[in-house]
């Protein structure tokens, strides 16, 4: 029986370091609409083709997983995040040119993470698959609480440019701890059925519903991830006397560093109580928020980020518990290319989320701009309750 071992808090470093430039461009997003005369939506646009260029990165490295091995792709597309991540804080300086370098770093993203997610369910005991996937992807929350802080904190005292340059940075510490974390550990088997064996009528069902689930589970989060930041910031400096670096502390704080504990407590819940139960429950709060949070930015700064706190805990929880779960009902020989597929429709429609988004708040007045672009993704949240819900409740 497979234990926990040095790779996993090593692992969740590489992690951390990897997704530190995650959150950049969504913690400058202000600012930048202003100097590069952006409206709300070509700036989701920009963010819109990271995670369109995430999502197919995704595809190809679970692809390239089942051919070369997870450990071997991990290792690559660490060095390429810190590549990408340097060259966009060297040369983003307009729309366009950011457009452009932040899909790349889309496109070295995805090779971290499914990656890191099969290693962890490979090389830990099977009682204990969703709390790893749980800290592995909590990892990722501790990372974007890293960019934003470290964003805000330079567009405080410098400019964009230094926030884009130093997140940058810290991506770099992701190559050596990524190959420590993936020297001993051993590959994901792609020997457990043979190729031809099929799904049977309950698997395929339980898939297709937890892609679907998926799917509008990365509507609901990538949306918000983009503009909530920027929510906060309108909201806050409308209040008066907040600068930039308070508005990312309470930012990070309120919607990622949420996020890692509820990673952690997810992945401990659905390995105690069930994915089903655990599904239904953050899919019912992450609806709600998002359907009463675009309403509140009047009612003061504390008890706005207790509900964007909220917020920031339920939409991003469910995610190890997904992944843990298709783990559980693909063949290991399959995994990798049913991850790649959930993930370009899920980080696909999650591409969308902030374009949609953003064109919400262009067209609607002034009253409504905020509750409807919030509601608009509060959309994605009822397709993955309606999709929990079927789900049968023996797996």
């Amino acid at each position: 029986m497979k234990k926990y071992s040095s790779f996993l808090p090593l692992l969740v470093v590489s992690r951390i370091c990897t997704t530190a430039v995650f959150m950049t461009y969504a913690a400058c997003l202000v600012t930048l609409m202003e100097a590069w005369d952006m409206t709300a939506a070509q700036a989701g646009a920009v963010q819109a083709g990271f995670t369109a260029a995430f999502a197919v990165s995704l595809l190809v490295a679970s692809l390239a997983c089942d051919r070369l091995g997870a450990k071997f792709v991990y290792r690559v597309s660490t060095i390429l995040v810190a590549l990408t991540a340097l060259a966009f804080a060297v040369y983003a300086r307009s729309q366009p040119s950011a457009l452009l370098l932040v899909s790349l770093i889309g496109l070295a993203q995805g090779g971290t993470y499914t990656p890191a997610l099969m290693l962890a369910s490979a090389n830990v005991a099977a009682a204990r698959k969703a709390s790893a996937m749980g800290w592995v992807l909590s990892g990722m929350s501790a990372g974007y609480v890293i960019s934003i802080l470290t964003a805000s904190t330079m567009l405080e005292w410098f400019d964009y440019r230094a926030a884009f340059l130093l997140t940058a940075f810290i991506s770099v510490f992701g190559v050596p701890f990524g190959y420590l974390a993936t020297a001993r550990v051993e590959e994901p088997t792609r020997t457990a059925l043979p190729a031809a064996a099929p799904f049977s009528a309950h698997a395929r069902r339980q898939t297709i519903l937890l892609t679907v689930g998926y799917v509008g589970h990365c509507w609901e989060l990538f949306g918000a991830w983009a503009w909530v930041p920027a929510f906060v910031a309108s909201s806050l400096l409308l209040a008066g006397e907040t600068s930039f670096t308070e508005i990312g502390i309470w930012t990070a704080c309120a919607l990622h560093l949420t996020g890692f504990f509820s990673s952690i407590l997810s992945g401990y819940a659905s390995d105690r109580f069930g994915a089903r139960s655990v599904l239904i429950g953050f899919a019912v709060l992450g609806m709600l928020c998002s359907f009463i949070l675009g309403w509140l930015p009047a009612i003061g700064p504390v008890a706005l980020m207790i509900v964007v706190a909220m917020y920031g805990f339920v939409i991003i929880g469910d995610s190890a518990v997904l992944s843990s779960a298709m783990t559980d009902t693909v063949p290991a020989h399959k995994l990798g290319a049913a991850l790649g597929v959930r993930s370009v429709l899920g980080i696909g429609s999650g591409a969308l989320a902030p374009i949609g988004f953003g064109i919400t708040l262009d067209v609607l007045p002034e009253t409504l701009q905020w509750p409807g672009a919030f509601s608009v993704l509060g959309l994605g949240g009822s397709v993955a309750l309606v999709c929990a819900l079927l789900l049968r409740k023996a797996d």
